[in-house]
């Protein structure tokens, strides 16, 4: 891979496989995402999204293939702190307030200081939990609890960013404050991959990846994906490329 290549793709990916008891969960997926994109991963449940974005992240390693991320081969450790990662499901710490969180995760990326706790202050408004910072975590519902955990992730202000269902259990309005944030992030040149099963979500990406049964079926942008497919929306988009058997752009 050329350096010039490696300093416009946040990450490469190459004929990856991955299995687990012999079941293929991902099969031969090959795909470049360039910096600044803001890349959704569309798909049904169990369709190996989750497990995409954990080889992206280092949290696992493909049995077959190559993946790159900012240029460098994972897994990798010294990368985690130009990373962040949303998992699916969230990992707090709920005897600890949300404020106790953010520092203690804050630390473990290096921030100290008031640059912590600025940072503290930006992200818990940016996810509307400034009233509740101080209340024990367990006390928290599920979906102040997707949003503690969205703020841990934009802490550090990483260079890639990689949400897993980001937007579960978050209301309606506050998940439009924070698909508008995403977008202003992916505008100042980070890296956005996040997976997601709802068709509005999707359309917002800059480009959509459609996978099904651990293969990558098409990627382009939605309304390529549209075009392409004969048919009007996303989802229409989504069952015609699955019929077909995938057309990758």
């Amino acid at each position: 891979m050329s350096e010039a290549s490696s300093a416009v793709l946040a990450v490469e990916v190459s004929g990856i496989q991955r299995q687990f008891k012999g079941v293929t969960v991902l099969n031969d997926i090959t795909l470049s995402i360039p910096r600044g994109e803001l890349f959704g991963l569309l798909g049904p449940s169990g369709s190996g999204k989750t497990t995409f974005i954990k080889l992206i992240t280092g949290i696992d390693r493909a049995d077959s293939g190559s993946v790159r991320v900012l240029g460098q081969q994972m897994p990798q450790l010294a990368l985690l702190a130009r990373i962040g990662y949303m998992a699916q499901s969230d990992a707090l710490y709920n005897e600890l307030t949300g404020r106790q969180n953010l520092a203690f995760f804050g630390a473990m990326y290096g921030l100290k200081g008031q640059r912590l706790q600025d940072r503290i202050r930006a992200v818990a408004e940016l996810v509307d939990l400034e009233a509740d910072l101080n209340k024990q975590t367990g006390a928290y519902s599920g979906g102040m609890k997707r949003r503690l955990s969205l703020a841990i992730s934009l802490l550090h202000e990483p260079e890639l960013l990689v949400l897993d269902e980001p937007t579960v259990g978050i209301d309606p309005l506050l998940r439009q404050s924070i698909w508008r944030e995403l977008a202003g992030l992916s505008k100042q040149g980070v890296t956005i991959i996040l997976t997601t099963h709802v068709m509005d979500e999707a359309e917002k990406c800059d480009r959509l990846g459609l996978i099904r049964g651990g293969k990558l079926i098409a990627a382009d942008t939605p309304e390529a994906l549209v075009q392409q497919s004969g048919g009007t929306t996303i989802e229409e988009a989504f069952i015609a490329f699955g019929r077909e058997g995938g057309v990758m752009a």
